[in-house]
């Protein structure tokens, strides 16, 4: 009886190991990059009590060497960082994990630093001070779409073709020809929205609502950086491009042309 007591008893311990060990895989990592250490660490102890692996930073070139190694599925970046400043490591971050979801944390109240985040690529940003609980939120929004692609969101939809560009909505992959596109997540799906409508015009407000979730007045900057981004990397010609058209006044729309 001893012995089926304590081989039960092994079995058990076995059983919560193995659930533990699934657990910690499936676990959202987290990194942070911020040198302030009452905020580093109050994040990090929230987050990791709701269940995520988080990682720390505290200034930007070991923000940067550390996300290269982790590859964590969201990093939370503080703007103003020792070492590389925080815009300096989101470019970085975007020429080295284009997918990566960042969110931008600051403690300015102002437009320019926060368009100037999403120019640098930021999925969104967020004003210190700040909830925990509004972070948990924002990171939760920017991971949800970023993994849109693995969803039923483009599930069922077929490859774009559109001459020798074709965008896959559910690898989320663009090639042109032979030669595959490295494009960030918002980079992304502004093609796949022009592509799936040649010839609508989609006015800046719009594609902030829509690619961005946001309405606010001021971010016309956010929306022209990044198309000319996306030019830089599907156009022959990005000085003269022929896909990703400007409608003065407007916004921009996908060539119709055959």
């Amino acid at each position: 009886m001893q012995e089926n007591n304590n081989g039960k008893s092994g079995q058990t311990h076995t059983a919560e190991a193995a659930g533990l060990a699934v657990a910690a895989a499936q676990a959202t990592s987290l990194l942070i990059i911020e040198d302030d250490e009452n905020i580093s660490s109050a994040i990090q102890e929230y987050f990791s009590r709701a269940g995520y692996h988080v990682s720390t930073a505290g200034d930007g070139l070991a923000g940067v060497e550390l996300a290269a190694k982790a590859r964590p599925d969201a990093v939370v970046l503080d703007l103003m960082l020792p070492k590389m400043d925080g815009l300096a490591v989101c470019k970085e971050l975007r020429l080295k994990a284009p997918q990566m979801p960042i969110l931008m944390l600051t403690a300015k109240d102002d437009v320019v630093d926060k368009v100037l985040g999403l120019e640098m690529g930021a999925d969104d940003y967020i004003t210190k001070p700040f909830s925990l609980r509004e972070l948990e939120a924002r990171i939760k929004s920017v991971l949800r779409r970023s993994r849109a692609g693995a969803s039923s969101d483009g599930h069922d939809e077929a490859p774009i073709q559109r001459g020798n560009l074709r965008i896959d909505p559910i690898r989320r992959e663009v090639t042109i020809g032979e030669k595959q596109v490295e494009l960030t997540p918002k980079e992304f799906d502004l093609l796949r929205l022009f592509a799936s409508n040649p010839g609508r015009v989609f006015p800046r407000k719009y594609l902030l609502e829509k690619i961005w979730d946001y309405s606010y007045e001021g971010y016309d900057r956010t929306i022209d950086s990044h198309i000319n981004r996306l030019r830089a990397k599907i156009e022959q010609n990005p000085d003269n491009p022929q896909l990703v058209l400007t409608v003065w006044g407007i916004g921009y729309k996908f060539t119709d042309a055959d």
